[in-house]
């Protein structure tokens, strides 16, 4: 028998601020007691959550992605200025795809920053960044990026001028409100370059956020898988349906999944009752105007530079500056 080669240790520095499965459970049973049941979002994201987002990335209706990475790679050159020599944190990383197209622009910067809930997904995506981009500090910070970040425990970025990164429609989960409170805790990076979902036709948005194959269900869905097996609840699969309308009133989709019967379900000693219909929210995704988002991020003290959007309007990234 051959001897077994020995596992190489990682070369990600690793700092792990995971929620515990104590603060899981009162999060789950606080937004389960609330009139409108709601669960967060930032919950979705288990290793199986974040492979089935992956997914969703790749699906013809999912527009987001693919229209992004195409803005990114038209002004890569311009974003890639944008940055300097600053280290780059990039807020809810996943996978990784969207930082490589700035990591080939801009050579200077050399510590990447990964910010994400998913904490294998998270090292694996800062392993393969580091195998693929020779002298990057490659650093992972499992957090949960919409809470206050933890920078002054990160010894790499001590004096070290930062600017933040945050792709995707994410900002879109957040109440306009909530909006502006985010963008003031995470000022403490510096500029932001800011991916921002654009309004649209209700025709394009629905198919994007509830596919024919049913990967966006399954994302949804897979929460109850997870609640059932850290927290030890009996969800059914069986007697709950996903569900994703946009709002066109207030300008967003509205996702959730709802029970298909009046039931009971167990979590621990909590008995959490459903009417048939009844439903949980697990995300909003807010759509805005250039204007509307640029109103909200001067109400949180910064001034936008500049904004990229792809030549049909479907989406925008933002360049904004400390006032």
């Amino acid at each position: 028998m051959p001897p077994i080669s020995p596992i190489k240790p990682s070369p990600v520095k690793l700092y792990d601020f995971h929620p515990t499965v104590a603060d899981f459970r009162s999060a789950v049973l606080r937004g389960l007691s609330l009139p409108q049941k709601a669960l967060s979002p930032q919950f979705l994201y288990d290793k199986r959550g974040s492979e089935l987002f992956d997914a969703i990335c790749q699906l013809p209706e999912y527009y987001l992605t693919r229209t992004e990475m195409q803005i990114l790679q038209d002004n890569a050159g311009e974003i890639a200025a944008a940055l300097g020599n600053r280290a780059l944190v990039e807020l809810g990383s996943g996978s990784s795809q969207k930082i490589r197209i700035l990591l080939e622009a801009a050579p200077q910067v050399t510590t990447y920053v990964g910010v994400d809930i998913s904490r294998q997904h998270l090292q694996e995506a800062c392993a393969a960044l580091m195998d693929d981009f020779v002298g990057l500090d490659a650093i992972a910070v499992c957090a949960d990026y919409t809470q206050p970040l933890p920078i002054a425990a990160i010894p790499e970025l001590k004096n070290r001028p930062t600017i933040g990164f945050f792709p995707g429609s994410s900002i879109g989960n957040l109440e306009p409100a909530e909006v502006i409170a985010f963008l003031k805790t995470v000022a403490v990076l510096g500029d932001l370059i800011v991916g921002v979902d654009l309004k649209k036709s209700p025709i394009i948005l629905e198919p994007a956020y509830d596919d024919t194959q049913g990967i966006s269900a399954a994302f949804a869905l897979n929460l109850l898988v997870r609640i059932n097996r850290e927290l030890g609840a009996d969800f059914d699969l069986e007697q709950f349906e996903y569900q994703a309308r946009y709002n066109q009133a207030l300008g967003r989709i509205e996702m959730a999944i709802a029970s298909r019967c009046d039931q009971t379900v167990h979590l621990g000693n909590a008995e959490i009752s459903f009417q048939a219909g009844e439903t949980m929210r697990t995300e909003h995704s807010y759509k805005y105007t250039v204007d509307e988002f640029q109103l909200l991020a001067m109400e949180a003290g910064f001034q936008p530079v500049q904004v990229w959007m792809d030549r049909h309007q479907l989406f925008s990234l933002h360049h904004l500056k400390q006032i």
